[in-house]
């Protein structure tokens, strides 16, 4: 694989037919659906390592190991070497969902500040469970379903994390001033 990276070839408005049959997660209902070869899709923003795409009037995030049905390099799926030590499991998590945007908005939910928090929890057989704490930034927004599929899909790629689950709460209820710095100068809310 090259340094470069792919979706930076990508823009708003571009119109891609798709090279074969790709999974996708719908928006935003958050459920794995087929889109089928040949299907034009429109892209509507590429970041992290997912794009979002638009198909006869409807959104779908296609996530980075898939983006060769859109004519691009794959990117592989972000995982850990069996012996990874605790510290780069949870940097790995931390990792992953630094890579997971709401897909109407070009700023990670981590920087968004809609992680509340993140545990990881080792079982007695050696398994790992991930339990996410996150908010939206409206509690009538519909796309946790969305991110909390892509966080899930990326963090499951350490073969340590057996599970990932996402708890959406609205207390205390999201703000502006829960974002970093470097997202409220990317969103113009300085």
């Amino acid at each position: 694989m090259s340094d470069k990276d792919p979706l930076a070839t990508l823009h708003k408005g571009q119109t891609l037919p798709l090279q074969r049959d790709v999974e996708a997660i719908s928006i935003p209902f958050g459920k794995t659906v087929t889109l089928a070869e040949d299907s034009e899709v429109s892209v509507m923003q590429a970041k992290g390592s997912s794009v979002s795409v638009g198909h006869e009037g409807r959104l779908y995030l296609i996530e980075g190991r898939n983006l060769d049905a859109l004519g691009l390099e794959a990117l592989p799926r972000p995982t850990l070497p069996e012996d990874a030590s605790e510290e780069e499991i949870e940097r790995f998590v931390w990792d992953q969902l630094r890579t997971c945007f709401d897909p109407e908005i070009p700023v990670n939910i981590v920087d968004l500040g809609l992680v509340y928090g993140c545990r990881i929890e080792r079982l007695i057989t050696g398994e790992r469970i991930v339990t996410i704490r996150m908010t939206l930034t409206a509690p009538g927004c519909g796309m946790g379903d969305v991110i909390a599929a892509d966080a899930r899909n990326k963090i499951l790629g350490a073969p340590q994390i057996s599970q990932v689950h996402t708890e959406i709460v609205f207390d205390p209820p999201w703000s502006r001033e829960m974002m970093t710095d470097e997202a409220k100068l990317e969103l113009g809310m300085f």
